[in-house]
């Protein structure tokens, strides 16, 4: 199981519309929109994701969070 920061949670549960294709098909193209300091925390976490399986992926609990 992979470890994900608040903030990278929370960027995920904004483009998490059920499966990982389904996230990086709604975040890849959403990059070139985001400031520079957003743009580098979704490719870290688009790079930490895309070595999951849609099981694996499926088994994360992404929701909003304050503090993980």
């Amino acid at each position: 199981m992979i470890r994900l920061t608040v903030e990278k949670m929370n960027l995920l549960s904004i483009y998490h519309e059920g499966s990982k294709a389904q996230l990086m098909e709604n975040m890849t193209p959403a990059l070139p929109f985001m400031d520079e300091d957003m743009r580098e925390l979704a490719k870290r976490t688009l790079a930490k994701i895309a070595p999951l399986t849609e099981n694996e992926y499926a088994e994360l609990a992404i929701f909003a969070a304050d503090e993980v």
